[in-house]
């Protein structure tokens, strides 16, 4: 018997949280020095993404090895292994803190299993791969065939984002300062994608907010493999109307299973910024290195 973990990151519906009884790690961000912790299921996010409007400025900080410790031993303790599906190692290190508590784990529970898989996602892709976990333990798979079946997946797992505001990557440092002035006044919408590595990168440039969805949605259409067995997610920043307009076009395009949308939790979406707005999908192998 096995508990299935991940993190806030992952951005699933508290619904789907209770109903699945996953396990789920918090992250902290600060508010303007002001730490706060992710709570599934009462996050306002229009609040959070108009104080981010406002000139507001959000951090977050990494998950410590010890909060992992202490939400994983009463489940050791109960006899059962852990499977925790971890934000990637690209743009966090909380996966190797997750991956620092299991060695301490497994040193106080010699008879039991901590495994740690690097999803090299974030937000509902991450969260794709949590609801491939479950089903996979539905069918009965054991721990180690688990593992291997979902590393197996994570190259296939493509990750589009589109972000409003080239000044928020300024702040992060994915573009300069020049460009990124110019870019904004522009108009220019910067589409990145999630890297072999886990990272984000910028995959291509469109002007205009109505164009940079449809880029994504042709994204789908042109990459997506067996969509009718797949469900598909969509995450946004404030922007409902936006993430409601690409899940049209997805479905005009290739009718999914099913499409799942969330608001962007708030550690990823400090970092995305407001009006931000992602499409997850599976496609081929090795996907990540195609677009």
């Amino acid at each position: 018997m096995y508990r299935i973990a991940t993190d806030t990151s992952a951005n699933l519906p508290w619904s789907y949280i209770q109903d699945h009884g996953l396990i789920i790690i918090p992250f902290s961000y600060h508010i303007d020095g002001q730490e706060l912790s992710e709570t599934p299921g009462s996050f306002d996010g229009h609040a959070y993404y108009q104080a981010l409007r406002d000139g507001r400025h959000a951090s977050t900080s990494q998950i410590p090895p010890q909060r992992f410790v202490d939400l994983f031993t009463p489940v050791l303790e109960e006899g059962q292994d852990v499977l925790f599906l971890s934000m990637s190692s690209g743009i966090s290190g909380s996966c190797h803190s997750a991956q620092m508590a299991a060695e301490e784990l497994r040193e106080t529970f010699p008879g039991r299993r901590v495994a740690v898989v690097d999803t090299l996602a974030a937000s509902l892709g991450e969260g794709l791969l949590v609801m491939r976990a479950v089903e996979l333990q539905a069918q009965g798979l054991e721990l180690d065939d688990a593992v291997r079946a979902i590393r197996r997946e994570v190259p296939t797992l493509c990750q589009l984002l589109m972000v409003d505001d080239l000044m928020h990557l300024r702040r992060t440092g994915r573009v300069s300062g020049v460009s990124a002035v110019v870019g904004s006044m522009l108009g220019i919408k910067p589409i990145l994608k999630g890297s072999p590595a886990g990272q984000l990168v910028v995959s291509a440039k469109v002007r205009g907010r109505k164009q940079a969805v449809r880029a994504m949605a042709d994204r789908y259409a042109e990459l997506a493999v067996d969509p009718a067995a797949q469900t598909v997610a969509i995450a946004h920043a404030d922007c409902p109307a936006d993430a409601q307009r690409l899940a049209e076009l997805i479905r005009a395009a290739n009718q999914p299973k099913e499409i799942v949308t969330v608001c962007y939790e708030p550690v990823t979406g400090s970092h995305t910024g407001p009006d931000a707005l992602a499409l997850f999908f599976f496609g081929g192998e090795d996907v990540r290195t195609k677009y």
